[in-house]
């Protein structure tokens, strides 16, 4: 297939990009840079598949006609967006354009050309996980943030296409993503951060008392997840959790990788109104339609991770 993969060169971006690719399909990928690294994609640059890196917006109406027009995209997989938490509450002008607005410009090509979207959302949405097994699609959302506002705003744009139009189109929600090429800095990449300052020798920050609980999913699973998503017809017009279903606070997250309590230490929290408290991933729906399920444990990963920390200087 030919497929539109906007913010590949991003921490999932690249995942999914690379397995789109050894899966036999032309990829175009279109990313801004302003959360992701063209350094991110030098291992796919030789690869046949990949036909085009267009560094531009998809706020650029312009060239996503020209590129949906040239290319007759077969999916477009849209993980472009603002992510951080912190940068929608200073600046949410900023996230609304990129995460709704560009939504909505990327919906109107996928419609004018018939092309499928999967468009990447985020478990930030929801309110705290209230029920044992984790929280499911149907739970309570909770617009914390202008990000999550943006977010649930274009998730319903996205699902109105399908229904008003019978565009073939699929919400996703997966859960804190980590793994090798996720930035140290920034939102969400606790582990990585975590990680970077045991290598370095140097101790970590705890936002809050650490109580708050988060579902770390291994980003090779993710990526997987991703792609299945855009291969199935059966999820078409819904909205698909991922996660381990498994919860960590991050006290304890802390201690699994730093082994030495004296390094860890509790600062204020920057956006305490945007905090969730526990954060536990229901992945029933996406095994029943689409018969995925996590395979890499937290031990596993972390281990992983800190192995790609110890030998590149990408971070």
């Amino acid at each position: 297939m030919n497929i539109l993969l906007t913010g590949g060169a991003g921490f999932i971006g690249r995942w999914v990009a690379k397995k789109l690719l050894n899966d036999g399909h032309a990829v175009w990928i279109l990313d801004d840079l302003s959360n992701g690294r063209e350094a991110n994609l030098e291992e796919l640059q030789s690869h046949p598949g990949l036909r085009s890196f267009i560094h531009g917006s998809i706020l650029d109406e312009p060239l996503l006609d020209t590129l949906f027009t040239q290319h007759s995209f077969n999916i477009c997989y849209h993980l472009g967006a603002s992510i951080n938490v912190q940068d929608s509450i200073d600046d949410p002008r900023t996230t609304f354009n990129n995460d709704t607005v560009g939504t909505f410009y990327i919906m109107e090509q996928c419609r004018k050309h018939n092309a499928k979207v999967v468009f990447m959302s985020t478990c930030m949405v929801y309110d705290r996980c209230t029920e044992e097994g984790g929280i499911a699609e149907h739970h309570p959302i909770k617009p914390a943030s202008p990000y999550a506002g943006s977010k649930i705003a274009a998730e319903n744009i996205v699902l109105s296409y399908y229904y008003a139009y019978g565009l073939p189109a699929v919400v996703i929600r997966p859960f804190n993503t980590y793994g090798p090429y996720q930035k140290t800095g920034g939102e969400g990449g606790v582990v990585a951060i975590f990680l970077k300052n045991k290598v370095n020798g140097q101790g970590v920050k705890i936002y809050g008392d650490g109580t708050q609980t988060r579902d770390l999913l291994y980003v090779e699973d993710c990526a997987n997840f991703v792609v299945q998503a855009g291969y199935s017809d059966a999820v078409n017009g819904h909205i698909v959790n991922a996660g381990l279903g498994r919860d960590i606070s991050i006290n304890e997250l802390a201690g699994l990788i730093m082994e030495d309590q004296s390094r860890i230490e509790h600062v204020e929290h920057i956006h305490p109104q945007s905090e969730i408290a526990k954060l536990l991933c229901d992945s029933s729906k996406a095994n029943r339609l689409l018969g995925w399920a996590p395979q890499v444990t937290l031990e596993e990963g972390i281990r992983r991770t800190e192995d790609w920390i110890r030998t590149t200087n990408l971070i």
